[in-house]
């Protein structure tokens, strides 16, 4: 039995001060986002401190964390991101794949994967190369970016043909080694689950990859919804699961912050997945548990 944790899209906050010369760009539309929206209650960090203690209360071997840690991508909330992950846990413990407003502006992503590296490297790797691969325990944990710079009000992802050679290959290696194969990203590689503006462009290509190569479960954030989708693979449905933002402020009519724990239990072609949402249900106070399924990868 081995368990691990799924968080998404806490959009740390609040937004430290900013230069009017770093508002020159796609940045000033995320600013003002956050000083209408996100930064007058819709997200907050004591919420997400909270959530942070109730996963931490249920002791998971491992974390993924898939994109989104920040808001306009500016150099302090990079490495105020890096801090937050720390306090996680260990990097070897803690794994990232970065989202859309990692990428935010051109030279974002670059950055980004600098400060955050340990957080996303491979085993055995000294440098970030997506995909890349942890083997713990049963599980391999496969990280994949979909994180690109975009225009104006575009958040759309990419998973382009050199990261889909490299997944093929790795998805079949470790399909052969018996491995419970997760594999993070940010987009949904889901047709329809996200508006045409922030779809990921070669989901395709990522569906194709998993119908043919396989896997037994993928991760992602991005949709700020606790959902629970399926995709093909080679010997039946590959479970696809959406979590909603970490630091989403619960309101009387819609769900707050959640995160996902994963069990798995047996082997090779007899997988079993325990999936429980864990969260803020609609006006609550405290995090608790969200519901409960059971789920057997490729049947």
């Amino acid at each position: 039995m081995y368990s691990f944790a799924h968080l998404s899209d806490p959009h740390l906050g609040p937004l430290p001060d900013v230069r009017l010369r770093e508002l020159m760009s796609k940045r000033v539309l995320g600013y003002l986002n956050w000083r209408l929206n996100r930064g007058r209650g819709a997200m907050r960090p004591t919420v997400l401190d909270d959530l942070v203690a109730d996963m931490r209360a249920h002791a998971p071997g491992h974390v993924c964390v898939t994109g989104d840690l920040v808001n306009i991508a500016l150099d302090a909330e990079v490495h105020s991101a890096r801090a937050w992950l720390m306090s996680l846990g260990a990097a070897a413990d803690v794994s990232v794949v970065p989202g859309n407003h990692d990428a935010y502006v051109r030279t974002a992503l670059k950055q980004a994967t600098e400060v955050w590296g340990p957080f996303l490297t491979g085993d055995g790797s000294e440098h970030v190369r997506f995909p890349y691969l942890r083997r713990r325990g049963p599980v391999a944990f496969v990280g994949v970016s979909s994180a690109k710079a975009t225009g104006p009000f575009m958040a759309t992802g990419t998973f382009d043909v050199s990261q889909g050679m490299r997944l093929a290959e790795l998805l079949e290696t470790l399909g052969r080694e018996g491995l419970f194969r997760c594999v993070m990203i940010h987009h949904p590689p889901i047709r329809g689950a996200a508006p045409w503006a922030a779809r990921l462009i070669g989901a395709e290509r990522f569906r194709r990859i998993v119908r043919e190569a396989g896997a037994e479960l993928v991760l992602h954030g991005h949709t700020h919804k606790g959902t629970v989708g399926f995709i093909d693979g080679p010997t039946g449905s590959v479970p696809v699961v959406g979590v909603p933002s970490a630091s989403a402020s619960p309101r009387a009519d819609r769900r707050g912050a959640g995160w996902n724990h994963f069990t798995v239990e047996g082997g090779p072609g007899d997988w079993t997945l325990t999936h429980v949402e864990r969260g803020f249900a609609p006006g609550a106070s405290q995090a608790g548990e969200i519901a409960r399924r059971t789920l057997r990868p490729g049947t």
